[in-house]
């Protein structure tokens, strides 16, 4: 694996990871939500990842074999807290509302993870950049090893890379 493409596995992970969390912060704000039925109850979301592990499962949006991507987001399918509250204005005939499946508890938890594992990626794009800016420090001061790198493309890349920090 060339030291480029660990910028597009780390990507895919940082992708991964933003849905996970975006997912994680929908289920919050839904988390209270109430319902006349089991059907209409907010569900919680989760996102399902599938590895890259061969050519043929990378696509545009993850172009590197070794990342990751989001497979599909489903609906969580622990039951739905059913509560007598007969005063609601939501409440079906026998004086029951429908709760969202949220646990905020495990919710807080995943939120934690998926953050815990985007620092992580971070963490591999800084450390790649340095790895790359360090070989070019290398192998500065000889003009054929530049041109070398600079017909791979290399070297622009990694200004490339730098330019955007």
């Amino acid at each position: 694996m060339a030291l480029t493409n660990i910028f597009g596995v780390a990507g895919s992970a940082l992708n991964a990871q933003t849905v996970r969390m975006n997912l994680t912060a929908s289920n919050m704000a839904n988390a209270t939500m109430v319902a006349a039925t089991a059907v209409q109850a907010y569900k919680a979301k989760r996102a399902v990842f599938k590895a890259l592990l061969d050519q043929q499962q990378v696509n545009a949006s993850a172009p590197n074999v070794g990342g990751v991507r989001v497979d599909r987001i489903v609906d969580d399918k622990s039951v739905v807290p059913r509560i007598y509250e007969p005063s609601h204005p939501e409440a079906d005939s026998a004086g029951y509302v429908y709760k969202s499946n949220v646990n905020e508890v495990a919710e807080m938890v995943d939120m934690m993870s998926a953050a815990r594992s985007y620092q992580n990626n971070v963490e591999v794009v800084n450390t790649a950049r340095e790895m790359m800016m360090r070989t070019i420090d290398i192998l500065k001061g000889s003009e054929e090893h530049t041109s070398e790198l600079q017909s791979r493309g290399l070297i622009s890349y990694a200004v490339f890379c730098l330019k955007k920090k």
